[in-house]
């Protein structure tokens, strides 16, 4: 043990003889153990008390505008074709997933391929075209780490990055995330004005909708230290940066499907607290004109022709987690993982906001 010790230490000692090694513990660790203390004391901050000092250097500011509009879900939850809604609006830009790691403002690194299984849309870069100069704001590592920031992180090279995206929008900016549902607690606190609307589907029907093929990894192959092969929607990394804050995702003995039960569930309810209006992706699917009529009275838009809307809406194949496995597999798993998030977090029987 002493052995270990000394290298761990020799190692951190190495990291923190440059300056660029302590900005990577920073950036690493920041989310973690570099909470704002000021947050939760009450402490704002009010003018300078001298004449001659400067108020904010931005009195218009961009974070505060009331028109944008955060789209939030997991993947394969739905947020594709909720983010196509608005992109048939008039008067509105609809960004396509700004964390995305093919930079979509980059001509050379977006490429031209598109997701067969997002039906009616040939592209998800047009709302970028001109937008070069977001590459100096924009850092890869916010897909894989710091995926949890409440209102005391602080990332101003993200908030900037927003910022200038908005600022690049015609009208209505609308920015559809997979990676904010365990941020939005930050998104509420920098972008005060801003509605958040959040969508979630049956986790059973996701899981399977992640696996795409769902013989790729069965319900008796492994555990999540096997799923590598099979994970094509990030569940490992998802785990791997949360569990700091969610520690029974630590565990590695259990079918993957747990740890992506446990945060589709966390997720849910991060939407169910910090969003204005949350959607269930079955019934915007089964009656899309009066659920997304609840949406558009929320941000004052009134739909005059809904043809352009109801064009881009196709029946979903539904029940494939039937094919993956029985209902009873399902449940043991899902109870195991409800019993874990009451002790965690407590239990309540309210039924939450829909």
């Amino acid at each position: 043990m002493n052995t270990i010790k000394k290298t761990v230490f020799k190692v951190f000692d190495k990291i923190t003889q440059h300056q660029s090694g302590v900005d990577s513990l920073v950036r690493c660790l920041g989310p973690i153990f570099g909470k704002r203390f000021l947050t939760s004391g009450g402490i704002e901050n009010t003018r300078a008390p001298y004449s001659d000092l400067p108020q904010s250097n931005d009195l218009n500011q961009t974070n505060s505008r009331s028109d944008i509009v955060l789209l939030t879900g997991r993947f394969r939850s739905g947020s594709t074709l909720l983010w196509n809604v608005f992109r048939q609006l008039d008067g509105t830009t609809s960004f396509y997933e700004p964390f995305n790691e093919r930079r979509w403002f980059d001509p050379q690194t977006r490429g031209a391929n598109v997701d067969g299984t997002h039906r009616q849309v040939n592209s998800y870069w047009e709302e970028y075209e001109d937008a070069e100069d977001l590459a100096e704001f924009y850092h890869e590592d916010w897909i894989r780490r710091g995926l949890y920031m409440d209102e005391g992180s602080w990332d101003g090279q993200m908030k900037r990055y927003l910022e200038r995206m908005i600022e690049h929008s015609s009208g209505r900016p609308v920015l559809q995330f997979n990676r904010i549902d365990f941020r939005l607690p930050w998104f509420r606190h920098y972008f005060p004005n801003a509605k958040i609307i959040h969508i979630y589907r049956h986790p059973r029907e996701q899981w399977c909708s992640t696996l795409q093929d769902i013989s790729l990894f069965g319900p008796e192959d492994g555990t999540i230290e096997d799923f590598s092969s099979a994970d094509k929607f990030y569940l490992r990394t998802w785990v791997n940066d949360l569990k700091p804050h969610f520690p029974f995702l630590a565990e590695t003995s259990v079918h993957p499907y747990r740890h992506y039960y446990w945060i589709w569930k966390l997720s849910y309810l991060f939407g169910q607290q910090y969003a204005h209006h949350s959607l269930c992706f079955e019934n915007l699917v089964a009656q899309p004109n009066q659920e997304l009529k609840a949406v558009f009275d929320l941000l004052n838009i009134e739909i005059q022709d809904w043809t352009k809307i109801e064009s881009i809406f196709e029946k979903p194949v539904t029940g494939r987690w039937q094919q993956y496995a029985s209902n009873e597999w399902f449940r043991a798993h899902e109870s195991e993982c409800e019993t874990v998030l009451d002790a965690f977090l407590g239990r309540s029987d309210a039924t939450l906001k829909s």
